[in-house]
């Protein structure tokens, strides 16, 4: 599913028009954007949680050349799926 195919499925299981979805997707992403880059976690209860973890620097190696690289620490997003979620995906 791609965004546009997201924004016709919000906008037709809450009874909004499209434009109204979008919108709407587009303040939940920008809501969570903003909590994630400040360090704080989201949790949606029963669909799951996306929070920030740090990365530790580690080796790695180029795959065409075989060499060895340093891979630099990083922050990245991880989500985690809520009990509800993962029990109907089964």
């Amino acid at each position: 599913m791609n965004k546009a195919e997201l924004i016709d499925a919000i906008a037709a299981e809450a009874g909004l028009t499209k434009v109204d979805a979008k919108k709407a997707l587009q303040g939940f992403v920008k809501a969570t954007t903003s909590a994630l880059t400040k360090g704080d976690r989201v949790a949606l209860v029963g669909f799951g949680s996306f929070a920030v973890t740090k990365r530790a620097a580690r080796k790695g190696r180029n795959p065409q050349t075989g060499k060895e690289i340093k891979i630099a620490a990083k922050s990245v997003v991880k989500f985690k799926a809520g009990t509800e979620l993962a029990g109907k995906i089964k």
